[in-house]
């Protein structure tokens, strides 16, 4: 009897705190068509489990990614329009399903965080790296374009002409100077990465889900061209009616820890 093939994305749970990790750390987490198309069923499952407050994302074996299987791109470029159209929609919605979590996402980055690694990474809300992290945004070498919502989030975080520099030489960067352009939000020993993001998850859990979520929503939309002032206005109205203020309230005046009951 042939065994199954390995899950090529996983999602752990401990407490609060899930992990979801890219599982291909013999082929140093490429992102294959099967692993882009397994991403939006585990952010679906895990959007939807109400014990969930925080979600980290991460590779397995110490290695975040190394970008997307290139393999597959020598099929691709002989495959017909409607092939072709059928992987860009995997990739896209991958990464958008990534990035619609609506808990708050911290990508653990460690070893290379290349091409579809940094997609991953940037569709996260907060990105920590280990010192000894590689990053870089290689489409140019490959004869190919970042995709639009990708390169979107690179400039939001790095600005156009940073992104420009990084896109144009598709040249790899250290995680010091990642996190001097703002590439990352915090740079820390490989050995304290763990620890770190362990460290930042658990008063995250700890705090409202409904603020947690709305604030998520909101940072989000006014990223966006247009954002819908009038809903995000009853998501700030709505906190005022909520459990979750009648608790903290309570917990501040009587000097304690809250326990927000509020789920989506």
């Amino acid at each position: 009897m042939t065994a199954a093939p390995p899950e090529t994305v996983t999602v752990t749970k401990a407490g609060a705190v899930a992990t979801l990790a890219v599982n291909r750390p013999a082929k140093k987490n490429a992102i294959d068509e099967a692993t882009w198309r397994a991403l939006p069923r585990a952010a679906a499952a895990l959007a939807a489990d109400p014990d969930v407050a925080v979600v980290v994302v991460r590779g397995a074996g110490g290695v975040f990614s190394a970008g997307a299987d290139i393999a597959e791109f020598v099929a691709l470029a002989s495959a017909d329009e409607a092939r072709r159209r059928a992987y860009a929609d995997a990739v896209r919605d991958g990464e958008e399903a990534l990035a619609a979590i609506p808990q708050p996402t911290i990508a653990a980055i460690e070893g290379p965080c290349v091409g579809g690694g940094c997609q991953l990474a940037l569709a996260c809300d907060i990105r920590i790296a280990a010192e000894g992290a590689r990053f870089g945004v290689t489409p140019a070498k490959l004869g190919i374009v970042y995709p639009v919502a990708s390169t979107r989030r690179l400039v939001a975080a790095v600005g156009p002409a940073r992104a420009k520099e990084l896109i144009f030489t598709g040249k790899l960067i250290g995680a010091e100077e990642a996190l001097a352009i703002g590439l990352v939000g915090r740079v820390v020993p490989a050995a304290e990465l763990d620890g770190s993001v362990a460290a930042l998850a658990a008063p995250l859990a700890a705090n409202s889900r409904y603020s947690l979520v709305a604030a998520k929503r909101a940072i989000d939309a006014l990223a966006a061209p247009d954002p819908d002032l009038d809903a995000l206005d009853l998501l700030w109205r709505g906190g005022f009616s909520g459990e979750d203020l009648k608790e903290g309230a309570a917990a501040f005046l009587e000097k304690r820890a809250p326990l927000f009951s509020w789920r989506p």
